[in-house]
């Protein structure tokens, strides 16, 4: 049992690697072993699990709040998240003088703590109070909800109508309980790289006009033909990375998980429309296979530095991959809406992110929660998340709101020729679902790791790679 529960989360830890969102995961949903903060923490987490199952090590401890206070314990993947956390409970401990609250912050690293975490809840002992999960690893943290962790449902009712629902409902159980806390709605975006497509006459307002996949080409058709260098493309597209795929899905509606009940398929019409318009794509020259697979690795920055690619699709998240690691791109960038097969159809879908939980072995379960939805769903804390990690909050009260939307002073701000929370704020009713679910590591594996690289490096034809996807997430299903 041990020993396929590593297999398991190896496997997890693999597609989370490769996806956006992934990520972040949606890895690092979420994410990427290169990039550093919400999404992208895999970082050795192979290497790691891999090592075997001795003690995870921690990379960081810090303890917060009064001795007089209940002591918790709580775990996380990413640094930055426990100073928030950390933050957090100053707030809450001023706020709250008849509930005072101790946290221990651990960060672990990412495959160990993931790891460390579903040994302690299967064993009944050590697990956290609160701890932060991948998107990738909801589906192996969620097997035993009932018994293991402790639904948010009642502590987030405070917060929940300014809450995005299509986002809360990424986090819930099969039962329908809400049992992890989001950072961030992950909505994808359409980058584009504007001082760069103005040398060669493309105007925003060239931009704004394209509504469709169809328009969408045409113009990257126009960029190529005007620039007419060797090794410049319009945009680029995955073999490491689903972002694509789920823009797709989302935009027709479907969902190659099945979702919780339904039965897993890959070979869906959504899902062969994006990969026939790519194949077209790199064979006219509008696009190239994003170096290294993935846009949102350090080959993928240095190739949005080298002006190779001009525009592309991504989360919100993946602002604040900007600010560490294209510094000098202030100013250049702006956001519209993705583009869509068809008039009126969903143009966004939620990619990647961190479902906070709480577990059954928190020494006060109700308290904890408490702090944990206050957190990361009051309008204190969804600022504190805009303002240190420039994530786009799941608040959609706050969407709207000049302070906190046009903030001057905000560092993220300053990369966009436009609001990045106007754009949000425009696509409201438009933001998609597609589930995470058991079958989802099998799935995001057998594409990223087999399919993407035969359709869109070896020439294999669209229906005969999904063909054999599919057969092989059958043999897990």
């Amino acid at each position: 049992m041990k020993k396929k529960l590593v297999s398991t989360l190896l496997a997890a830890a693999l597609a989370a690697s490769l996806l956006s969102g992934c990520g972040e995961v949606n890895a690092p949903e979420s994410g990427t072993a290169a990039a550093t903060g919400e999404e992208a923490t895999a970082e050795g987490g192979e290497a790691s699990a891999a090592e075997g199952e001795g003690e995870a090590e921690a990379e960081a401890v810090t303890t917060v709040g009064p001795d007089s206070g209940t002591h918790m314990e709580m775990w996380s993947f990413v640094e930055a998240h426990n100073t928030f956390y950390a933050q957090m409970l100053e707030k809450w401990n001023e706020e709250n003088p008849d509930r005072q609250i101790q946290i221990t912050f651990t960060t672990y690293p990412y495959s160990d703590m993931h790891q460390k975490l579903i040994m302690s809840l299967q064993a009944g002992t050590g697990a956290p109070a609160l701890c932060d999960v991948e998107m990738g690893q909801v589906p192996n943290v969620y097997e035993g909800v009932d018994q293991w962790l402790y639904p948010l449902d009642e502590s987030m009712a405070p917060y929940a109508a300014d809450m995005l629902q299509s986002r809360l409902d990424a986090y819930k159980g099969a039962d329908g309980k809400q049992y992890g806390a989001p950072f961030h709605v992950g909505a994808t975006v359409m980058y584009w790289n504007m001082a760069e497509l103005e040398k060669y006459g493309i105007t925003q307002a060239d931009v704004d006009a394209v509504e469709t996949w169809d328009d969408y080409t045409a113009l990257g058709k126009k960029y190529i033909e005007t620039r007419g260098e060797e090794g410049k493309y319009f945009t680029c597209v995955d073999t490491a990375g689903t972002d694509w795929l789920w823009i797709a899905m989302a935009e027709y509606g479907e969902d190659w998980t099945g979702g919780f009940d339904g039965e897993a398929n890959v070979e869906i019409d959504s899902v062969k429309k994006m990969l026939n318009m790519q194949v077209e794509w790199l064979n006219d020259g509008i696009a190239e296979v994003s170096p290294d697979g993935h846009i949102d690795l350090e080959a993928g920055f240095q190739n949005i530095l080298d002006k190779n690619v001009v525009c592309f699709p991504k989360a919100m998240w993946y602002m604040s991959r900007f600010k560490n690691y294209m510094p000098e791109e202030k100013g250049n960038w702006y956001i519209t809406k993705c583009p869509v097969f068809e008039a009126g159809q969903k143009c966004s879908v939620g990619i990647g992110g961190t479902g906070t939980v709480v577990t059954q072995q928190a020494p006060d379960t109700a308290l904890a929660a408490d702090f944990l939805c206050y957190a990361k769903m009051s309008p204190e804390g969804e600022k504190l998340i805009w303002e240190d990690l420039g994530f786009d909050v799941c608040n959609t009260s706050l969407w709207s709101d000049e302070a906190f939307a046009h903030d001057e002073s905000n560092y993220y701000n300053t990369f966009f020729r436009n609001y990045p929370y106007d754009v949000l704020n425009s696509i409201k009713d438009q933001i998609g679902t597609v589930m995470t679910v058991s079958i989802s590591p099998t799935i995001n594996e057998q594409v990223c790791n087999t399919t993407l690289n035969q359709i869109l490096e070896e020439g294999v034809s669209v229906d005969d790679a999904l063909a054999e996807a599919q057969e092989a997430v059958e043999l897990e299903q």
